[in-house]
């Protein structure tokens, strides 16, 4: 319970990596917000899943790439659990789908830039007034961040480097406030992602090339947030963590 009475908000937290750490965060005694777009159900089915646990949580619809979508948000949370947020984790974001250079559309383009950097930036802004000290965010990258990643991911990989780098930002800025700011770089985990993204085969090509020989599982992503998100990570700011068994090394 090393997060007991914590207030921890987890954007794209109904399915997936995100679900798995609204759950374990929940285990760990956090009163867990439950940020959810596309699947109203899924987000329905989290929040079941922590209750059977004995676990405290609401469920919040909003479209982290929209200020105003953003701003709910922190209101439903402190209408919910109080003034202080604790924990922010900005796992929402996607690749959407692969498109080279010459077949990407401009509208394609800022798309997914909003969806996995500026949605960072809006819900960081909107929680960071209502944290004090020792509270801390953890942003979501990718190993596409440190290789360029695959066929038509260039935008995505791009726009996980920004998060990269406006981890390293926020950490100096809020650091003087006590507030810590980490962000993952996940290889490949299995989830719906691969499964939508990625062929079988590239997928087994990988496991190959990784130290490990297999893809991680959300529940191990899960786990280092929770570790990122207590004080015994104290001393971590402005890191960016690979988790990806030993496919690339930064």
């Amino acid at each position: 319970m090393r997060l007991k009475n914590k207030v921890a908000v987890v954007t794209g937290g109904a399915r997936d990596l995100g679900r798995a750490i609204s759950c374990q965060l929940a285990r760990e005694g956090a009163k867990v917000v439950i940020n959810y777009f596309d699947d109203e159900q899924k987000a329905h089915e989290t929040a079941e899943l922590i209750r059977a646990e004995n676990g405290e949580c609401i469920i919040a619809y909003g479209d982290m790439t929209k200020a105003a979508d953003a701003d709910q948000l922190v209101k439903k949370t402190i209408e919910a659990f109080g003034e202080e947020i604790h924990i922010l984790v900005n796992v929402a974001g996607g690749l959407v789908g692969r498109k080279k250079l010459v077949e990407m559309e401009e509208s394609f383009f800022d798309f997914l830039v909003d969806l996995n950097f500026k949605s960072v930036f809006l819900v960081s802004r909107a929680v960071v007034p209502y944290m004090r000290e020792g509270a801390t965010l953890i942003n979501f990258s990718s190993l596409a961040a440190r290789d360029g990643g695959g066929p038509g991911a260039s935008v995505y990989a791009a726009a996980k480097g920004a998060v990269m780098t406006y981890t390293r930002s926020l950490a100096k800025e809020l650091g003087p406030q006590g507030i810590r700011v980490n962000s993952l770089a996940p290889g490949v985990i299995s989830t719906t992602f691969h499964d939508v993204h990625s062929t079988p085969q590239i997928r087994q090509n990988i496991c190959n090339a990784t130290a490990l020989r297999r893809e991680g599982t959300a529940g191990e992503v899960a786990d280092l947030v929770a570790y990122l998100a207590s004080s015994e990570s104290s001393f971590l700011t402005g890191t960016n963590i690979d988790i990806n068994g030993g496919l690339a090394f930064s």
